[in-house]
């Protein structure tokens, strides 16, 4: 399966096993105009990085693994604590700030939709290094 941006093309795909065939940590699948769709395989004991988006909302879904997620309305007050496991969903309110940590034994592999789209068309990042070197 080819693991590039498909978008804005219409577009259709087996979630479930693109996901899990994902090897990068960050893979965006489909960029449109409003929304974006990135593939996401998280390492044990890594996670996304907390952060906030402040114009947009983001649904995450665990296809693999353990994880938890922690929200809140300030980067020191992250008073939503859940563990998350396969077949969950995360859903983050604009504004809140979030991060997803592995504490399973085996790669995360999460797909997450954004709306409007978080990263640049085309975005391929093979490890959470390259991703925040990329952002920073």
């Amino acid at each position: 399966m080819a693991m590039n941006d498909h978008g804005p093309l219409p577009f259709a795909i087996d979630i479930e096993k693109a996901t899990l065939e994902n090897q990068n940590y960050r893979t965006t699948l489909w960029t449109g105009e409003n929304l974006q769709l990135t593939l996401m395989s998280i390492e044990p004991g890594h996670d996304i990085g907390l952060e906030v988006h402040h114009d947009h909302d983001q649904f995450l879904r665990i296809e693999a693994g353990k994880a938890r997620v922690q929200m809140g309305p300030r980067k020191d007050d992250l008073s939503f604590d859940r563990e998350v496991e396969d077949d969950w969903v995360i859903l983050v309110p604009a504004g809140s700030w979030h991060n997803v940590t592995n504490i399973g034994t085996k790669p995360l592999k999460v797909y997450s939709l954004y709306g409007p789209p978080e990263h640049p068309h085309g975005t391929v990042h093979a490890t959470k290094a390259e991703a925040d070197a990329a952002e920073h």
